[in-house]
């Protein structure tokens, strides 16, 4: 295993979820077709596929992104169109989570972690 590469999230509008997610994350894609968007984010994939089905949502695998300040990033998501789904909790020592639903109800998690280091 070499760590974690990749997160994708259904959206029904393409287009739009494009949008939002270039605001939110503050980067435009590198790859923009009709079958896939792809960020990179800090050196991983953030990636936008078309749920055709819509297919239900569920929160039991959560992706968390490294954040320097959690409580302003939760506020800016939350300005940008999100919802609260855990305000920003003390896990443990310094190590802050919190997650939002973004306008299509994929849960995107937040977490400053100083501990943590790219290898």
């Amino acid at each position: 295993m070499q760590g974690l590469r990749t997160t994708i999230y259904k959206v029904p509008d393409l287009a739009a979820a494009k949008a939002w997610y270039a605001k939110a994350f503050q980067v435009q894609p590198y790859f923009d077709e009709p079958f896939y968007v792809g960020f990179s984010v800090g050196g991983y994939e953030l990636g936008l596929v078309p749920d055709e089905g819509n297919s239900a949502k569920a929160d039991n695998v959560l992706a968390y992104w490294g954040v320097d300040d959690i409580k302003s990033e939760f506020s800016r998501l939350i300005d940008l169109g999100a919802t609260a789904h855990e305000e920003p909790t003390n896990v443990g020592g310094e190590i802050l989570v919190a997650t939002i639903f973004d306008p299509w109800k994929n849960v995107i998690g937040l977490i400053y972690n100083p501990e943590f280091r790219l290898v």
